[in-house]
C-alpha cells in the first residue's frame, strides 16, 4: 500500500467527506465526488458560484475522508489548487470519466465548474476491518507527514500497565516497552494509566 493506492481507494469510494474553513474561521463539511486520480493526483470541481469554491480561494487547506464497506478509512489533508493551464479541457475529461454529471451540468453549463487537485498532503490509511487494527501514513507530493500518537520514554520502569491496558495489545516489553505504531488506535489509554508518566505524544 502506497499513496497512491489510497488515492485509488478514495476514486473508488467517490463520494467522500470534504471538509474546509469558511471566511470566519469555522468548519464547513460537505460530500464531495472524487472525479479523476492520476500520478499521484486527486481531482475534482466545484461551481464558481458556491460558497466552497470561495472557501477553497480563500484558504486552500482541505481535508477528505472515505470509508469502505470493508472499514477502510482513507484519510488526506492537503492544498487544493485550481487547475489554472486548459481548465475546460480537465472539466471535459472529468464529465468523460463520469458521464452522470451530463445530468447534472447538460452541455456547456459544465464549464461554470472549476476543476481542482490536490497533489501536496499527507493520506493516512486506518483499517479497522482487520485485528489487530492497521494504520499507516504516507507523504504525497513530498509534503511533511504529521506525527500522531504515543511514544514510551527512557523513564519507564518496565511494569507493563500500558501492555496490560492497551485495547490492541499492541505494546511490547522492553527497555523501554514498546507501542508498535502501526496497530495503535492512538486512544492515549497507555499515556493515561502510566504510573510514571513514561509515556508522552510523538507530535
Amino acid at each position: 500500500m502506497d499513496a497512491q493506492d489510497c488515492l485509488d481507494t478514495l476514486r473508488q469510494i467517490r463520494d467522500v467527506s470534504f471538509a474546509t474553513v469558511d471566511g470566519e474561521g469555522h468548519p464547513q463539511i460537505r460530500i464531495i465526488d472524487v472525479m479523476l486520480v492520476e500520478k499521484g493526483r486527486l481531482y475534482f470541481c466545484t461551481s464558481r458560484g458556491k460558497d466552497f469554491h470561495a472557501q477553497l480561494l480563500r484558504d486552500p487547506h482541505v481535508a477528505i475522508v472515505g470509508m469502505t464497506h470493508d472499514f477502510k478509512m482513507v484519510r488526506l489533508a492537503g492544498e487544493a489548487r485550481r487547475v489554472e493551464v486548459a481548465p475546460r479541457a480537465v472539466i471535459d475529461r472529468i464529465f468523460d470519466e463520469n458521464p452522470s454529471m451530463n445530468d447534472v451540468y447538460p452541455g456547456d453549463s459544465r464549464y461554470v465548474l472549476d476543476p481542482f487537485v490536490i497533489e501536496t498532503g499527507c493520506v493516512e490509511l486506518f483499517d479497522l476491518g482487520v485485528s489487530p487494527i492497521f494504520r499507516q501514513t504516507f507523504s504525497l507530493g513530498g509534503a511533511p507527514v504529521h506525527v500522531q500518537g504515543f511514544k514510551i520514554t527512557d523513564a519507564c520502569i518496565g511494569c507493563g500497565t500500558c501492555a496490560r491496558t492497551c485495547p490492541q495489545q499492541c505494546i511490547a516489553a522492553g527497555s523501554p516497552f514498546v507501542i508498535d505504531q502501526a496497530h495503535c488506535l492512538h486512544c492515549g489509554l497507555c499515556f493515561e494509566s502510566c504510573p510514571v508518566k513514561a509515556i508522552v505524544r510523538r507530535a
